[in-house]
C-alpha cells in the first residue's frame, strides 16, 4: 500500500485559508512567517484577510499556495508524526504545486521556494500583454482530440495544450483569438462544454517563454538538494530526484504542458493507492478519483483534516 502526497495548483486559493492551522499550530504559524520574511510583506494577512483580488493576483496566489500547502504538512509531521522519507513513495504538483512538492521533500527550502514563486508570477504575468492571451477548458473531449483542435485553431498563433487533468478535462493556452477558435471547433466536434477561464495570463505554452528564460535565470541562482523522496514532473511525468534534472523539468514546465493525467497514472501503476491532497481546496483529490480506479484521495487542508490523518494512523 504505496502512499503519494500531491500540492494544488493555481485556483484553489480562498481568502483564510490556513488561518485556523496557524492559531491552533506554531508550526504553520512559522512557515507563514517564514515566507513573509522571505518576500518581505505580509503576504499572510492578505491569505488570512483578503481582499480576495490581491490573493489572486499570480505573484501573490503562487506563494500562498505554496505556505499554505508547506504550513499543513508541517503540522502533519509535527502532530501526526508523518515522515515523507518513510511515509510517501512519490510527490508532485500541479504547476505551481510541483514547487510545493520539492519543497515537501527538501529540494529547496521554504524561503527560496516562496521568492521563485513570487518571481514565477511576475514573470508570468509580465510575458504577455494583459489581454493578448487566453485559456480555455475543453470538457469531455480526449487529450489527442484537444490537441488536434488546438493544433486546427491556431492558424499561424500559438494555441497548444496547456493541462492535461484527466477525466475529459484538458486546457488549452496562447493567442486569444486562436483559443476562442478552439473553443468553438471543441463545441462542433462534441465537446461537453467549452469555455474561456478567468485567467490572467496565458500558461503553459509557447507564449510564455520569457518567463521560462527568467526562471532559469533565478534557478540558477538557488541551491537545490536531492529531494528525499521522488518528485513526479509534470513535464515528464515520470519521477526525478536529480537536482539539474529538476531544474530542466521547472524551466520547461513554464511553456510546457501539465501531464496531470499520466503523472497520476504513473503514480498508480507504481503501486501507490492512497492519495492525500495537501493543502487548500479538493480540485487534485477530485480529479485522482476519476484517473485512477479504485484509489483513494483525501484533501488535507484544516484542523480537523490533520484530526481525521492522525485518528487514522493511530486506528
Amino acid at each position: 500500500m504505496a502512499v503519494a502526497f500531491l500540492f494544488p495548483g493555481q485556483g484553489s486559493q480562498s481568502v483564510g485559508m490556513g488561518k485556523a492551522l496557524a492559531a491552533n499550530f506554531p508550526a504553520a504559524a512559522k512557515v507563514f512567517a517564514e515566507v513573509d520574511d522571505a518576500l518581505g510583506v505580509k503576504l499572510s494577512d492578505i491569505v488570512f484577510e483578503g481582499p480576495a483580488d490581491t490573493l489572486t493576483l499570480t505573484e501573490n496566489a503562487q506563494p500562498a499556495l505554496m505556505a499554505m500547502s508547506l504550513a499543513t504538512l508541517r503540522v502533519l509531521e509535527t502532530e501526526a508524526g508523518l515522515d515523507l522519507a518513510r511515509d510517501a513513495r512519490f510527490v508532485a504538483g500541479h504547476s505551481l504545486g510541483e514547487y510545493s512538492a520539492l519543497a515537501a521533500a527538501g529540494a529547496f527550502s521554504i524561503a527560496d521556494a516562496a521568492r521563485l514563486l513570487r518571481t514565477r508570477g511576475q514573470a508570468m504575468q509580465k510575458a504577455v500583454p494583459v489581454g493578448v492571451g487566453a485559456m480555455a477548458a475543453l470538457i469531455g473531449l480526449d487529450f489527442d482530440t484537444a490537441s488536434a483542435i488546438a493544433d486546427e485553431a491556431a492558424q499561424g498563433q500559438v494555441c497548444q495544450a496547456a493541462n492535461d487533468n484527466g477525466a475529459g478535462q484538458v486546457v488549452v493556452s496562447g493567442d486569444k483569438a486562436a483559443v476562442e477558435r478552439a473553443v468553438e471547433i471543441a463545441k462542433a466536434k462534441g465537446a461537453k462544454r467549452a469555455m474561456l477561464l478567468p485567467v490572467s495570463a496565458p500558461f503553459h505554452c509557447a507564449l510564455m517563454a520569457p518567463a521560462a528564460d527568467v526562471m532559469a535565470e533565478a534557478l540558477s541562482k538557488v541551491k537545490v538538494n536531492r529531494p528525499v523522496v521522488p518528485v513526479v514532473a509534470n513535464v515528464r511525468a515520470h519521477p526525478l530526484q536529480d537536482p539539474a534534472e529538476i531544474v530542466h523539468a521547472l524551466v520547461e514546465q513554464v511553456t510546457g504542458t501539465v501531464r496531470w493525467r499520466e503523472s497520476v497514472v504513473a503514480m498508480a501503476q507504481a503501486g501507490v493507492t492512497e492519495f492525500y491532497e495537501i493543502g487548500a481546496g479538493k480540485v487534485l483529490s477530485g480529479l485522482v478519483k476519476r484517473i485512477a480506479d479504485g484509489a483513494s484521495a483525501t484533501a488535507i487542508g484544516t484542523p480537523e483534516d490533520i484530526a481525521a490523518y492522525k485518528a487514522g494512523r493511530n486506528s
